[in-house]
């Protein structure tokens, strides 16, 4: 029990040594954003599977520009779990999903269609660990970065010109339906 609570600290301290360990060679290769660089090097070789291809350039930009803050100024690490997802991906989850619950409402509380998605539009990021994404709810706002919904800790979505309603889960904001008087 001890070993995978330590582990998590661990890898942070080791991703942080990384970090200063890159640092001459950074500001080497560009000397006015050398800490932007060795935090970037150092948090892909924490997080190797990280793509953050397809997100918008906004989108992408916040997110590199707050995790960078938050790595040196709190020591907080933040990586990127699932970014851009083309429609075909998001509709095989959201597919996967209706056939886990049963329903297509069900489903909707958890994954939206492609069509809905800010995954598909490239302004959507579901960040891990929890620690960096209770990180990103209290500074995100500063880049334009917000969380949407109480029912996923982890899911934030960039955006640009409005601050968005905080929601109960994905499905909160499509109309109810009525329900069919027979006649």
């Amino acid at each position: 029990m001890i070993e995978s609570l330590s582990r998590p600290r661990v890898l942070a301290a080791v991703t942080r040594f990384l970090a200063v360990a890159l640092l001459p060679a950074a500001f080497l290769r560009s000397p006015g954003r050398g800490r932007y660089l060795a935090c970037q090097w150092a948090l892909a070789m924490r997080y190797p599977a990280e793509d953050l291809a397809g997100l918008s350039e906004p989108a992408r930009a916040a997110f590199t520009a707050a995790r960078t803050e938050a790595f040196w100024r709190d020591g907080q690490l933040i990586g990127l779990t699932s970014g851009h997802r083309d429609a075909a991906d998001q509709h095989r989850m959201f597919a996967e999903e209706v056939h886990r619950t049963g329903s297509v409402a069900a489903a909707r509380r958890r994954v939206l269609p492609p069509h809905e998605s800010a995954h598909v539009r490239g302004t959507a990021m579901d960040v891990r660990p929890i620690e960096g994404a209770a990180w990103l709810e209290r500074h995100g706002a500063g880049y334009r970065l917000y969380r949407r919904y109480d029912n996923e800790w982890w899911h934030f979505e960039y955006h640009a010109d409005t601050v968005p309603m905080r929601l109960p889960n994905p499905d909160a904001l499509r109309a109810p339906r009525m329900a069919r008087v027979a006649g």
